[in-house]
């Protein structure tokens, strides 16, 4: 049974939170970070070589989650696997008791840090979604039968700042229509133009988690809104990361992240909120206490 699956079904507002694993075998970090979160969240995604940069495994780390009492969000991205891999993945997944997926196709082998390596796309994020929903079934993607049939609560992502927009909506509805039962989306800042996306994502029977980046300084909004796509930090953010006293913009940050988080939960914007506080985990807490949210 996966309790995240049973808080999307409740109702509630809910919260997830993002961990990042190591580079390496050291989990001592992660441990620290997951045992923050693990009684303040509703599920923890652990990402999978994010960026296309070489980490510790999203399965090991869901299941460090699942051992430590939290409640895991693997991360699966197609670039690294081909079908038979994901499955198996898939398989070793479930045996262990995690039973939520959220689908990536993933980035490109050149933005990383091994770009020498080969990328699969075996299956994009739309296709693993109709995988999983194959094995459900009890058969293989190649129509063998299974002994023992995995379910998982599964999910994708979408992109509402993107630009054109079309694209990504087009995406979101085939997702949709491969069975996603929870949306992530990338970071939103202009909560006029999240408002306008809702709008449409509201025809939906999906529930969609706002994403939530941490800002940490100026530089930061200004480096993402140059070199990240689908991610727009609209001035006057910058203007007030900028303007905080020395040493006090993550401060400024944090109060950024809490105010739009009781934003879209006071005004039912979305069904929850997914936080990305990128190394800085042991913040989230704080941000949770600053915008009201209590487990």
């Amino acid at each position: 049974m996966s309790r995240f699956k049973d808080a999307l079904d409740s109702g509630k507002f809910v919260v997830t939170a993002e961990v990042g694993p190591p580079k390496g075998c050291n989990l001592e970090p992660l441990k620290h970070h997951i045992g923050l979160l693990k009684d303040r969240v509703d599920g923890i995604n652990v990402t999978d070589n994010q960026s296309s940069v070489l980490r510790y495994p999203s399965l090991g780390g869901a299941i460090l989650i699942k051992e430590m009492g939290g409640e895991p969000i693997l991360q699966m991205t197609c670039r690294d696997r081909n079908r038979l891999s994901l499955q198996a993945d898939l398989f070793f997944a479930y045996s262990r008791g995690v039973t939520n997926v959220l689908c990536l196709t993933g980035d490109a082998v050149v933005v990383g840090d091994h770009k020498e390596a080969k990328g699969v796309f075996d299956l994009d994020s739309v296709q693993l979604l109709d995988a999983i929903a194959t094995l459900s079934e009890g058969h293989d993607l190649a129509g063998n039968p299974l002994d023992g049939v995995p379910h998982f609560c599964k999910g994708a992502i979408v992109t509402p700042e993107a630009k054109p927009l079309e694209p990504q909506l087009l995406k979101f509805e085939k997702k949709i229509e491969a069975g996603a039962e929870f949306i992530q989306t990338q970071a939103v800042y202009d909560m006029n133009n999240f408002r306008t996306f809702m709008d449409y994502a509201r025809r939906f029977e999906v529930k969609i988690l706002a994403g939530i980046v941490l800002l940490t300084s100026a530089g930061m909004a200004k480096f993402m809104n140059k070199n990240v796509p689908g991610i727009f930090v609209p001035q006057n953010l910058i203007d007030e990361l900028a303007g905080a006293p020395k040493g006090k913009a993550l401060e400024t940050g944090i109060n950024i992240a809490a105010k739009m988080i009781r934003t879209i939960r006071d005004e039912k914007l979305a069904d929850g909120v997914h936080i990305m506080a990128i190394g800085k985990e042991e913040v989230v807490p704080r941000i949770l206490d600053l915008a009201g949210i209590t487990r």
